[in-house]
């Protein structure tokens, strides 16, 4: 018995730096990856920090046009119809730079072979993607914030500004540029790419309820416009702002978040470094 004491301590020794081992392997994987994501995401930085002005002429440029042509032309609106505009055109915004120019810039760089460098690197693809989200968000939000400033001014309103607000505009941002994303890594063919996000940005912005109301539409456009998650972002943002977080908002908000999780998974499936000859 004394002689297996020893050996039994031996055993619980050897279990226990097993298991620091392990742990410890684990906190350097997760160290990692980490830094593997703040360094791409200090690469999508330096990219929008390059061409900041652009951007922001971009993004703020045909939703503002359209937010003062509306004003100029909308005979005594109700603060309902005022409410629709502005977030209407904040969306626009939204849908300019988060699925046109997220698109058209990864597809650019995929038939470029610019992918080519990221696969030579020790980089795990779920962190590419998540940097390129992160650009999508930089790129969007100021657009959010300069459009609802001036759209207050414009149309002498004042918004409800409550918590509610934060989870509807950064998973209506992501909803967005996730489809940005997955169409970007999608494409067949940088042309096709254009013509299909040019399209999807008129169809998106004017013939769905993000610039009316969903009554105003035909029946089979109100049908197709469930497809599309600006739809829910419309609806969540007019009301988080009228009133505040209420359980029609909340609704609105868990879709949005189905419609991020299901882009990240499908850009999961579709990210391929190289282009297919």
């Amino acid at each position: 018995m004394e002689q297996m004491k020893p050996s039994m301590q031996n055993h619980d020794l050897q279990l226990q730096e097993a298991i620091f081992l392990q742990e410890h392997q684990q906190q350097s994987i997760i160290q990692r990856r980490m830094t593997e994501w703040l360094i791409l995401a200090r690469i999508q930085f330096t990219i929008i920090r390059e061409a900041w002005v652009w951007i922001f002429i971009m993004a703020c440029m045909f939703p503002l046009t359209t937010l003062l042509f509306l004003k100029f032309f909308t005979v005594d609106p109700t603060p309902a119809v005022m409410t629709r505009i502005i977030t209407g055109n904040m969306l626009f915004g939204l849908i300019v730079m988060g699925l046109n120019s997220m698109a058209q810039e990864i597809s650019w760089q995929k038939h470029q072979g610019h992918f080519t460098y990221y696969s030579s690197l020790p980089i795990v693809k779920v962190n590419f993607i998540f940097a390129n989200l992160l650009r999508g968000l930089i790129m969007c939000v100021p657009s959010f914030i300069i459009l609802a400033m001036i759209g207050q001014l414009a149309y002498g309103i004042q918004f409800h500004y409550s918590w509610g607000l934060v989870p509807v505009l950064l998973l209506t941002v992501f909803s967005v540029v996730g489809a940005g994303v997955l169409i970007g890594f999608w494409s067949p063919s940088h042309q096709l790419t254009n013509m299909l996000v040019q399209a999807l940005m008129m169809f998106i912005s004017f013939l769905t309820p993000v610039m009316v109301d969903m009554d105003q539409l035909p029946v089979i456009l109100q049908w197709f416009s469930y497809i599309f998650p600006t739809t829910y972002a419309a609806e969540a943002m007019r009301e988080v702002l009228i009133s505040g977080w209420s359980g029609s908002v909340a609704w609105n908000t868990l879709v949005l978040l189905f419609f991020s999780l299901i882009s990240i998974i499908l850009i999961l499936k579709k990210v391929d470094w190289r282009v297919e000859k």
